[in-house]
Order: C-alpha cells, then structure tokens, then sequence
C-alpha cells in the first residue's frame, strides 16, 4: 500500500495522512517547469467562427486589453480604482455601469414567467433576448398577478431564479469540496436536457445581476470566481473543486520515488453509469508518472479537473456573464469581492457566532475568558466593519454565507458539522493568522497584545485574496 492516493493508478492505492496545503513539499526531485507553490493559469475565452473557445494559458502569456470595450476607462484609470477600498470600487462599477445602460425610453425588455414553471420560462425569456440588448432596463411580470416592478418584483425574480438554478438538486451545480455552502460545476450536469442553454442563461443571470446591483442565492467556490475575473489559477485553488484529489497529489509529491504510485497519464469519470478512461495527454494510458515527469503529470490534471472536465459549461456561463458585462471592469475586484458583490454582505449574528465557536490548544480550559479571545471577539465586534467581518468569514470558512440556521450547523467539507473554531498558534512561529477551510478553524497566534491582533488578523482577512503566503 502507497502512502498516496491519487484519482487514477493501475496498482497499489490506498489513503494516508493528510498534509497541511504546500507547507512541507519536497520539490527537489521535478525537473519540470510546474511549481505547486508558482504555477499559474488563466483562463483565456476567445470569440471565433464556431463560437466561444476556452482554453487555459500560463498566467505569464494572458494579456489584458488596456481600453475597456465600449467605454473610455482605460488602464491608468483601472489601476487607480484598484487601490480604492470595496465600497469606492463598488460606486465606481455601478456608475460605469449606468454608463453603458440603455435609457428606458430608448428600449426596455419586458419578462413575463409564469410563477408555476418560473425556471424555465426565465431561460425562455432570457434566450429572447439578443446579447446588444441586454443592457437594457428589464421588467419582470408573473402572469396572474398584480404588481408593477418598480423594483421588488425583479428583486423577487433574481432570488428565486438564483435559487432554484444553482440548487444541486437541479443538477446543473453540485457542493463544493470544502463547502456545502458554496456550489460548482457538476461534472454531471450533461445529463440535464438543454444544460448548455441553463448554463449560458446562469451566466447572464450572474451578469445582469451584477449590471443592475441585484443580489444572488449563490456563493460558488473560488475557482469559479477566478474565471469570472481571469484571475490566475493555483495549485490550491483543486482543493475547491476535489479535495481528495488534492491531498492526493499532496501525499504523491512526498514520495522519494512517485512511480510506487502506479499512475498514469490518465483520469477514469463515471459517465452514464460505466468507468471511462480519459487521457491526460495523447497516449496517456500508456505513460506512467515518474519522477521525471511528475510536474507535467500535476500541470496535466490541474488543466482537467479546473477547465477541461466542465469545459463547454464553463464556457457558455461565460459567455452568457461578459454578454452583460465588460470583463475588464471587473478587473478592480478580487474574488472575494466579487461574491460581495454578488450576494451581498451577509447579516452577521454575533452573538450566534461567538456561542457556536469552539476553542482548542492554549485556548480550551478558559475559552472565551483567555484575554486572546476577548481581544479577538472585541476586534470582530467593535473594529471590523461589515465587509471585514465577511471577509473574516471568507478567509476561515472560504464563503461569506452563513447557514440559515446560523453557524450552530456549520459544516465541513464531510458534510458533517464543524463549529468555527480557533486554536491556538505559538507567536514564535507564526505572526499571522492561518486558515483551514475544510475544518472552519482559524489559528490565531497568542498576541501579546490586542493592537497586534487587530493589526495581523485584518492583514491577514485583506491579503488572502491574493493567494500571497503573507508567513
């Protein structure tokens, strides 16, 4: 038995301890140019004769267009936003945004669904509607009921479409890895009649959403938020979308000698209920994993299980998303922002936060009476602003979202309940704060005072969208 347990092997198998992400890797042995720590991909979508294209380029090769289409934001103006905070960014999208709406005595589009076969009728309408014209104002009207949208019918649609679309009983979306609270692409969703039309109409849904500052029921997981912003993909970011998979590989590159692993340029997929054999590469089933070609190997399935194996879905929401918005102005936010944007800052109960917590190491035998935590609870309450307290969320959790039965049923990525927890961190050996989303526990390093706290946990909470290793 191999201490490793990656998704395809012709031998040998079983599961192992597993390691804390990128902290102990022993890279000395690749010879290839994949780094887990440095590799980066972005995703480039091309408009040709067939259609949208989609493929994945090293992050080095993107290249951003320095003019926003359509508008006269150029990349001066767009680096001086980024450096502005959320809530400045968000008043300088919106106004681009009434920018490039049509006037509602130009042209506007009228909806009308049925509340009965609201899913369907939503995508029929959507469809109607040709991709220049989805700037325009839209009214939404239930048929057999009174009502003039003046703002409450649409807000009403956008949260019951977003429910109802990106539920995983619908099949178009499954949990995420680490989150149940957060939704991905499923694999399976080929299965659903017309899924690339659902997933083109979830894109413009995500999009007009955005475009007229409408809230969404949908926190997705990181990955898909990076293709949404053309951010770079990291090694890291598998975890989101196959957590097995992650630790999987993990283990594999502790090996001396990966080759005990008996994998090969290969993934096997359920489809249709029987196994299938996918190359990784031309020949695949027939080039094993060694030593030598083990960052290729890693690179290979990194484009497959972040792209490749839900390509044309990606595609179409992607498509259907940039119909509605210009992808360069979203280029001021990060993807924790953009779930902001997206869902909204959530109502935070903290007295239900700090009743549900649970404390380990340092911290167990006094638990909320040790001065850490006091100083701690009394930063989240009395110093953290709303969008702090969110990203304190995102940055422990990996989603601003709370349960509706608030965070007494917080779960892990077992789908088991998992409190948040705080465990406690010699400050010797680390100055700030760690996170581990699949156990919602942060590890906070015993400060020595309170202003060091405040100072490195919102260092921490605003820099973790960067991907840096801020240790």
């Amino acid at each position: 038995t191999t201490p490793c347990s990656p998704p395809t092997r012709r031998g040998g198998g079983g599961g192992g301890a597993v390691y804390s992400p990128l902290e102990s890797l022993n890279l000395r042995r690749q010879v290839s140019k994949f780094d887990p720590q440095e590799s980066a991909y972005v995703r480039q979508l091309t408009r040709g004769e067939r259609g949208y294209e989609l493929r994945l380029v090293r992050a080095q090769d993107a290249v951003m267009e320095a003019r926003v289409p359509e508008t006269h934001v150029g990349f001066q103006d767009l680096t001086r936003v980024n450096a502005q905070t959320f809530e400045q960014k968000s008043e300088w999208f919106r106004n681009q945004c009434s920018i490039l709406r049509v006037p509602w005595d130009i042209e506007h589009q009228h909806l009308k669904v049925r509340r009965s076969n609201l899913l369907e009728d939503s995508m029929t309408a959507f469809r109607a509607v040709p991709a220049e014209k989805c700037r325009q104002i839209f009214r939404f009207e239930f048929i057999g009921e009174p009502g003039i949208d003046a703002g409450g019918v649409a807000r009403e649609w956008f949260h019951l479409v977003s429910e109802q679309l990106f539920n995983p009983d619908f099949a178009l979306f499954a949990y995420g890895a680490v989150d149940q609270m957060c939704c991905q692409i499923s694999p399976h969703s080929v299965l659903v009649e017309d899924h690339l039309q659902y997933f083109h109409f979830a894109g413009r849904l995500l999009g007009k959403a955005l475009f007229d500052g409408q809230l969404v029921q949908a926190h997705l997981v990181r990955p898909i938020y990076k293709h949404l912003l053309g951010w770079p993909l990291l090694f890291s970011d598998l975890e989101q979308v196959d957590h097995e998979t992650y630790n999987g590989l993990l283990q594999m590159l502790e090996l001396d000698d990966v080759s005990v692993c008996c994998v090969d340029f290969t993934v096997t997929e359920e489809r249709f209920g029987a196994a299938e054999t996918i190359d990784l590469k031309p020949g695949g089933a027939d080039i094993d994993v060694t030593n030598d070609n083990v960052g290729e190997y890693l690179e290979a399935l990194l484009r497959y299980r972040l792209c490749g194996r839900v390509q044309a879905q990606l595609t179409a929401l992607l498509a259907g998303f940039y119909e509605v918005v210009p992808e360069p102005l979203l280029s001021v936010f990060d993807f924790q922002e953009l779930e902001l944007l997206l869902c909204g800052l959530p109502t935070i109960d903290l007295d239900d936060w700090r009743r549900h917590t649970e404390y380990v190491g340092e911290y167990e035998r006094r638990k909320a009476n040790h001065q850490v935590i006091q100083w701690f609870w009394s930063v989240v309450e009395n110093d953290f602003t709303p969008e702090q307290q969110a990203r304190l969320l995102q940055f422990v959790t990996g989603t601003s979202g709370v349960p509706a039965q608030g965070f007494g049923v917080l779960q892990g990525n077992d789908g088991n309940i998992r409190k948040f927890t705080v465990n406690s961190l010699p400050v010797e050996s680390a100055i700030f704060p760690r996170a581990h989303t699949c156990f919602n526990r942060i590890d906070l390093p015993l400060y020595k005072s309170k202003r060091d706290l405040k100072t490195h946990l919102a260092l921490a909470v605003q820099l973790e969208a960067t991907g840096f290793d801020i240790d």
